[in-house]
Parts: C-alpha cells; sequence; structure tokens
C-alpha cells in the first residue's frame, strides 16, 4: 500500500473540493485502487482546513464508492471505483469473442429452449402512474404459486428490473460503503464486480458441489460481514446446489447472527435440473432473507425481470428505495412474464430445456471425468473445471475451435480453472470436445492441476 501524498498533491478549500480532487485522481488514474489517502488531520494540515472538513469530504466518498476505509489501515482508494480511469481498467467483464469459435464462455441458454417474446394485449393505455399499485396482483399470485412448489414462504413478494437490480437495491439498503458482504469463491462475476462497485467489501466464501462451505461461511461472519449472497442451486460458475444437509447446515451457522441479511439467488431456478433446497424452507430460517428468482435464462434473456420473496423488513426497505427511483417495474413487462409463466406451451419448453441442460452437462463431466479430467457441475448449465494454467488451457482450446471461459474473473482466492457452458452443446458433441481438453492438457504437462 502506498502514501499518496508524493505522488498526488490532493486540493480543496472545502469538502466538496477536496473530494472531487481525490476523485479526479482517480478518474486520471494518478490514484490506484489500494493507494492510501493521509490521514484526516495530516490532510488537514497540509491544506489549512477544519479536521471535520477533511473528515467530510472522505465520507462524501465512501458514500459514493470511491474509497473504503479499513479501520488501523486508514482509507484507502477502491478496488473497483465507480469512475472510469483514463486507459484500460480492471473489470471482470468477460472478453470478445474471436471470430470463427464455438462459444462456450458466455454463460448463455440454448436460444432454442426460449419462448417467442410477443407484448401483451391489449397495451396498457394512456400515461399514468402506477406507483400506488406497482405489481399486478395476478402475476403476484402466480410468483407465489411458482415459490410455494419449492417451499419458500411467499408472504411477501416484490419485483424488479432484473436480479442484479434487486440485489443492488437490497444490499444499497443494507449496507454502508466499506461494509463486508459474503461472497461465493469462485463466484458470478456480475455479483463480485456489483459488491465492489457498491464500495462493499468481498470477503470470499469457498464453494464446493454442495455450495457454500459451513466453515468458510462461519469465517466470513467472524471476519465482519453483514451480508451473505448465495446460490442455492446452478452455483455460477461452479455448478453447486445445496443438499438438505447443507442447507440445514449453513442455516445453523447464520442462526448464530439474527442480523446479517440473506440472499438467495436462485437464476436458474426451473432449469437448475435439482430440487430447491432454500435456506427460507429451513426449519430455523434466517430472520433476515430474500429469496430472487429471475426468468431471462429460460424466458428471454431480454425479459429484465425478478421476484423476490422476503421478510417483511426486507420487503418495506427495498419497496421503499424502488418508489424513490424507478417507482415500479412496467406493466407491460409483468403481463409479459404473467403470459409467458402461465402458458401451457411456455411450461413445456421450460421442461424439455430442463431435461436437456442435465444431460448435456452429465454428458460432458462423464466424457472428461473417462480421460482422467474431474470437473464440477451438480446442476445448472456450467461445468468448472481446475486447472494449473489458465491461459494454457483458453488459447489450447482455441486452437481447436473452442472457446471457454478463463476463471480469473469468477475467482477471489479459489485456485484456478475454467469455465465451460454446456447449455448449446450437443451430447454427441462431448467426446470431441473432451478429447481436446485431454489433449491440450497433455501437451504442457503444467497445464492441469489433477
Amino acid at each position: 500500500m502506498s502514501n499518496v501524498a508524493s505522488q498526488y498533491a490532493i486540493r480543496g478549500a472545502t469538502a466538496k473540493g477536496v473530494a472531487a480532487s481525490v476523485e479526479e485522481g482517480v478518474a486520471r488514474g494518478a490514484l490506484a485502487p489500494g493507494d492510501a489517502l493521509p490521514p484526516v488531520r495530516r490532510l488537514a494540515e497540509q491544506l489549512g482546513l477544519s479536521p471535520g472538513t477533511v473528515a467530510t469530504a472522505y465520507k462524501e466518498l465512501r458514500q459514493r464508492g470511491v474509497v473504503v476505509t479499513r479501520g488501523r489501515g486508514g482509507t484507502v482508494v477502491a478496488a473497483a471505483p465507480p469512475v472510469a480511469p483514463v486507459g484500460p481498467a480492471p473489470t471482470r467483464r468477460p472478453p470478445r469473442v474471436p471470430d470463427g469459435l464455438r462459444d462456450l464462455a458466455a454463460g448463455h441458454p440454448d436460444p432454442a429452449f426460449l419462448p417467442d417474446l410477443l407484448p401483451p394485449t391489449p397495451l396498457s393505455p394512456g400515461a399514468r402512474s402506477h406507483r400506488t399499485a406497482p405489481r399486478l396482483p395476478h402475476l403476484e399470485d402466480t410468483v407465489r404459486d411458482w415459490l410455494a412448489a419449492d417451499g419458500v414462504p411467499g408472504g411477501h413478494v416484490t419485483f424488479a428490473h432484473g436480479a442484479l437490480d434487486l440485489v443492488a437495491r437490497l444490499l444499497t439498503t443494507e449496507l454502508r460503503p466499506g461494509d463486508a458482504v459474503a461472497m461465493e469463491d469462485p463466484g458470478y462475476h456480475h455479483l463480485l464486480d456489483l459488491v465492489q462497485a457498491l464500495g462493499l467489501r468481498t470477503l470470499a466464501v469457498a464453494v464446493d458441489d454442495e455450495g457454500m462451505r459451513p466453515g468458510a461461511l462461519d469465517g466470513a461472519l467472524r471476519a465482519g460481514a453483514r451480508a451473505v449472497v448465495c446460490s442455492p442451486r446452478a452455483q455460477n460458475p461452479y455448478g453447486g446446489r445445496f443438499t438438505r444437509r447443507r442447507r440445514d447446515d449453513l442455516a445453523a451457522v447464520l442462526r448464530e447472527r439474527p442480523g446479517v441479511l440473506v440472499v438467495e439467488n436462485d437464476s436458474a431456478a426451473d432449469i437448475a435440473g435439482v430440487p430447491l433446497q432454500s435456506l427460507a424452507a429451513a426449519d430455523a430460517p434466517p430472520a433476515r432473507w430474500a429469496h430472487v428468482r429471475t426468468v431471462s435464462k429460460y424466458l428471454g434473456t431480454d425479459l429484465r425481470w425478478a421476484a423476490a420473496a422476503c421478510d417483511p423488513m426486507t420487503l418495506a426497505r427495498h419497496d421503499g428505495l424502488l418508489l424513490l427511483t424507478s417507482g415500479w417495474v412496467s406493466h407491460l413487462l409483468q403481463e409479459t412474464v404473467h403470459g409467458l409463466l402461465t402458458a401451457p406451451a411456455t411450461r413445456d419448453r421450460v421442461r424439455q430445456a430442463h431435461d436437456a441442460y442435465a444431460q448435456r452437462r452429465t454428458a460432458l463431466r462423464e466424457e472428461l471425468a473417462a480421460r482422467g479430467i474431474p470437473a464440477h457441475g451438480a446442476s445448472g448449465m456450467n461445468l468448472w473445471v481446475p486447472v494449473r494454467d489458465e491461459s494454457a488451457v483458453v488459447n489450447g482450446l482455441r486452437t481447436r475451435g473452442w472457446w471457454v471461459a478463463a476463471g480469473a474473473r469468477f475467482r477471489i482466492a479459489a485456485p484456478p480453472g475454467v469455465r465451460i457452458t454446456t447449455a448449446a452443446l450437443r451430447a454427441d458433441e462431448a467426446p470431441r470436445l473432451a478429447e481436446d481438453f485431454a489433449t491440450v492438457l497433455g501437451e504442457s504437462q503444467a497445464t492441469y492441476g489433477g
């Protein structure tokens, strides 16, 4: 960690001026992630200001996620500040797929199983506000039935513009910049980016084929995590799913900390390939919880809608912030989602997708295992294959026409690996991909971790 006093001269005669100067340094790249800002009193002396003025500037920067405070470690530039520095910026976003390659990296569903999207009729007439009735009652009822089929309590439900929008609002209402969130490792890269962009700290929780490891979660909670974001099934990228025993073990850990918000991201739901074991359905569920579902993986990637069941306090805080921002989710979108969720043809298509994704995932996992290559993927649309050198594997498969995802953007402290999306990989293609994978590993003995 470096001290910025000798590298970048912070200026300003007011709190806003000091904050603007720091943010300018971040935007220009003069202040890098992890750089320490001067202690409040030292900077106040340098600028001829009161310590309270500098403290107010630092508070404003923390609220915007530009810096984080690490106790005795002082105030430092956030790992992923919400301003774009000049030049290349670190990001977990996937690279562009090279031309001519079979894309097994994007994580998208097979378009063949997505229903046709048609606007509802009649269209909503006129210009009017829906703030007093933001949710369509018949869609609420459908969502409650959907959740109840998996044992999730549906007494309090809400909607949002996609899962990330919902999770962001939940975390924003509960936490403050600098607070810590327990996150799966490896985990969904967009969620990892989101937590950093909100100015929050990430505490890694190791996962296995049954999801978060109880001991690792306990360690994150002891380290101060105030929220937990986890996947009960189709964990991305590892493919884990909660068993009943694992669910109960995690619930026991969380029982000791009733103030922690637990967010379940059930992104694949009906196409995950395994039954749901929700923490909300445990004998002693968390006091503060939200179970989030979206439909983009099996009804359409352009359907930016998600639903959540929550405890009453979490619902009130989420909906209070929603009311102050977008106000409601478009009733046209809600009608479209309701029509798809209740259409017999859609349910048939979803069942087909469920079966096909399970078959394709299993086929590749078994073909890899037959060649001595263990892979993880008990549910969902992805396999996680541990390797020693991600670049060697990605580039080696690229030369054979395959494009898979390097694991770096999913990892915090987990060992390296690659993610393969099997959603559109036919079962009869699995042997060739597995053989190519084995060949790539064999060409460089140092590539694969065993």
